[in-house]
């Protein structure tokens, strides 16, 4: 016997999607505020550590640049894979139903 099916309740229970963009930079931003602490922490010199800071900092903002910039294109592209409808009578191309007379078939030209 099959097991039981889920139910649509259970289908709703997955949490919607995160930012996770925004969760890499918060992270990235906890780092550069916990190295330096854990760097002076075990005896580093105070000028190696706001040099450590500062190039965390750095490279942080740089990603945080480069992961927004890819969003952006992301949503460009989705954009362009769904173009809006453009309603009923703003179709575009000729066909059989255009209106006008057209020649064809046994009609006589004359």
């Amino acid at each position: 016997m099959p097991g039981p099916r889920p139910t649509p309740e259970a289908d709703r229970a997955v949490p919607p999607s995160r930012d996770t963009a925004a969760d890499v930079v918060r992270w990235a931003v906890f780092s550069c505020l916990l190295v330096p602490v854990v760097l002076l922490w075990c005896g580093t010199s105070l000028a190696g550590t706001a040099g450590t800071a500062a190039g965390l900092a750095a490279v942080t903002g740089a990603c945080r640049l480069l992961l927004r910039r890819s969003e952006r294109g992301a949503a460009r592209l989705r954009a362009e894979e769904h173009p809006h409808h453009r309603g009923r009578h703003q179709r575009t191309g000729s066909g059989a139903h255009r209106g006008g007379r057209h020649g064809g078939g046994d009609t006589p030209v004359g």
